[in-house]
């Protein structure tokens, strides 16, 4: 609920007189108040998993490679890499880094901190994003020893690291949180506790002061990282704000300088109030309806190609998500990396009423009509706006003369049914890569991805494209070779696409140097806050 005008002016009055305050000590002390997602779970880069974790990690740690404003990987604690011909090893050469109590960031830091990420005992939750270091998985599975990894200190400032084979986005995988180092003399002389404020190491801009769960957490400049000279902000405050509203409120009276996350139903009235201090630039994900492959009659292509065909984007996108999602007429999000523009559904631009004519034909041939409907059902997660979206789809089929029906289930249940291969004709899913290349959305409906295909689609020259494409180290083959595969699955439709996430901020006008990017990174040391 939004406060009365005079409550709202006494609340900035005060939140101004606090900011005020807080800037003005430590020989004007620059402090950055930063709305998060929520309490992160842990510390330990190794053991991270969310979003919120994300953000304040890359605060406190740089790995080989980092992203910079724009979300484009670039070095970090890497000053130089080469790469073999071949593409299966690595070499980077570190530039003079500190920790932050002073001792140098080595070659052998990197070879402990990937070594323990990899041993099963870690209890990494994300260990899997390295699997393409040589005896990664191995390790990680317990069949090899940690002393197998595939990773060399050739000497403290070179670092060595071998493929199983060639991965053309390797460097993007060391932007990830648990790519990011741990100091090895504190994780032997504290265990699980080297995350505490009092025996945290960190080696990036800012080192961690304070940490109180459901309140506040506290990072400090760190007078040891190597571009401390750049690193404009001193200071910088995440507040863990579950309830969005409630940054909202927060940032309106003035206590914060951005929210990491809106209120979905709040976002035409929040862009009427502040402009374009609300940002909902594209997100790295594909929101899309998943079908059924092996029953019918969605194992035909005409079935699934006159479901797609109908189903109006650019309605849902703006009357369902608020304007706050983009219609999507490809798996592969646009602006991706290593991959120019995505290939998208030949239908994309052609009017509504010729797309329906299609539709009714394909129906036609495939044995439905008046006296015939086709009858399907959509399960979804529970979700106002995927309930909306549910709806919306059924009346768009309902012009083609299909009969639907629905079913929700809580989220855990839902992916746990498509996971374990259970019964069903439609359902809901979304992605959001984990790295920006255009293999992590396209391996999704690859035959043997037991995981995630939940269509059950198995075409083995979709496969052998995937597997061409893994080992073809020229980008720009590669990405045709992708291109191709993505072709092939636009005309087969395992998966409905229907919208490309977006990410949603409020940033005020005081901080400069946010930068809207696919990843939706944005780290506190590229900003600086001014009046």
């Amino acid at each position: 609920m939004i406060k009365t005008v005079g409550s709202a002016f006494r609340a900035t009055l005060l939140a101004g007189a606090l900011l005020a305050a807080t800037s003005l000590t430590a020989a004007a002390e620059v402090v950055y108040h930063r709305g998060n997602d929520g309490n992160p779970e842990t510390l330990d880069q190794h053991k991270t998993s969310t979003v919120a974790e994300g953000h304040i990690l890359r605060d406190l740690y740089e790995g080989l490679m980092v992203y910079d404003a724009r979300a484009k990987v670039v070095p970090g604690v890497a000053e130089s890499v080469e790469v073999s011909d071949d593409g299966m090893v690595y070499t980077f050469k570190l530039r003079d880094a500190k920790w932050s109590n002073g001792d140098p960031v080595t070659a052998g830091d990197f070879v402990y901190s990937l070594r323990r990420i990899m041993t099963p005992e870690t209890g990494a939750k994300y260990a899997n994003i390295l699997y393409p270091v040589k005896n990664a998985e191995k390790i990680n599975k317990g069949e090899a020893k940690p002393e197998t990894l595939g990773v060399v200190a050739l000497d403290d400032k070179t670092l060595e690291i071998t493929l199983e084979q060639a991965t053309p986005y390797f460097l993007e995988l060391l932007t990830h949180q648990t790519g990011l180092p741990v100091h090895p003399a504190s994780v032997e002389a504290h265990g699980t506790d080297f995350v505490k404020p009092e025996n945290i190491v960190t080696n990036g801009a800012y080192t961690l002061a304070e940490f109180t769960p459901n309140d506040k957490l506290v990072a400090v400049k760190n007078a040891h990282y190597h571009g401390a000279d750049n690193v404009a902000i001193d200071k910088v405050i995440f507040y863990p704000i579950e309830d969005r509203a409630s940054c909202v409120r927060r940032f309106e009276a003035g206590e914060i300088h951005s929210c990491s996350d809106l209120p979905t139903d709040q976002i035409a009235a929040l862009r009427t109030k502040f402009g374009d201090q609300v940002r909902t630039p594209p997100y790295l994900g594909t929101y899309y309806y998943s079908f059924n492959m092996k029953k019918p009659p969605l194992d035909d292509v005409r079935v699934r190609r006159a479901l797609s065909l109908v189903v109006d984007r650019e309605y849902i996108g703006e009357d369902i998500w608020g304007g706050t999602m983009v219609p999507a007429y490809s798996l592969v999000p646009p602006g991706i990396n290593n991959y120019g523009e995505p290939v998208e559904a030949d239908y994309k631009g052609k009017a509504m009423l010729d797309r329906e004519d299609e539709a009714l034909k394909l129906l036609g041939e495939a044995g439905f009509g008046p006296d015939k409907p086709l009858k399907l059902e959509i399960m979804y997660n529970t979700s106002e706006n995927h309930k909306n979206t549910a709806i919306a789809i059924a009346d768009m089929w309902k012009t083609i003369g299909v009969e639907t029906t629905m079913v929700n289930r809580d989220l855990a249940s839902h992916y746990a049914h498509l996971r374990e291969k259970g019964d069903y004709d439609i359902a809901r899913a979304g992605w959001i890569g984990d790295y920006s290349d255009p293999q992590n959305f396209l391996f999704l409906v690859e035959s043997d991805n037991d995981g995630f295909n939940y269509a059950n689609y198995a075409n083995p020259e979709y496969d052998a494209l995937m597997d061409k494409a893994a080992a073809e180290t020229d980008l720009e083959k590669r990405a045709e070779i992708l291109r191709q595969a993505e072709t092939l699955f636009l005309r087969d439709l395992p998966f409905l696409p229907i919208l490309y996430y977006s990410s949603h901020s409020l940033v005020s006008p005081k901080l400069s140097g946010w930068e809207d990017n696919l990843q939706n990174v944005h780290p506190t040391r590229l900003m600086s806050i001014g009046n």
